[in-house]
């Protein structure tokens, strides 16, 4: 079975000099992969097929997986995903969020200031939230 973290660096070391980061690498029993990336603009769907291309060249070459059946999965975090990392959450800024607190309440509101260990929404009222106090952030979709 092919392990998570071979998955985690390899891909971490093919995003090197790149503005993307990893945020997803799971594999699940049956060897299914999935890749999930991001950057603080938008992520190219070239980029992601290239990726896609690259890590396949690198599972079917690497001694600890070459002989392993596998798929493999890689693409953008999706937008309706809970935010995974400050990345998200910077690249989010203005733009209208549901918190879901540590008590489970959830709160709606525009995403107006990011720190090392706090941001903050305006809702009802300014509410400062650590990110280690919050169950999930998501994008607040509306049409």
């Amino acid at each position: 079975m092919i392990q998570e973290q071979t998955i985690r660096e390899m891909t971490e070391h093919l995003l090197e000099g790149t503005p993307y980061v990893l945020m997803t690498a799971e594999v699940n029993k049956d060897n299914g992969i999935l890749v999930e990336i991001d950057c603080p603009g938008t992520v190219d769907i070239d980029f992601c097929a290239d990726l896609n291309r690259r890590l396949v060249a690198e599972l079917d070459n690497n001694p600890k997986t070459k002989n392993e059946d596998y798929s493999l999965e890689v693409g953008s975090v999706s937008l309706t995903a809970p935010f995974k990392s400050r990345l998200q959450y910077e690249k989010n800024l203005g733009h209208n969020v549901v918190v879901t607190d540590g008590d489970g309440k959830r709160h709606s509101g525009q995403l107006v200031s990011v720190d090392e260990e706090t941001f903050t929404i305006d809702a009802e009222e300014t509410l400062t939230f650590r990110y280690d106090e919050v169950k999930q952030t998501v994008y607040n979709i509306s049409f």
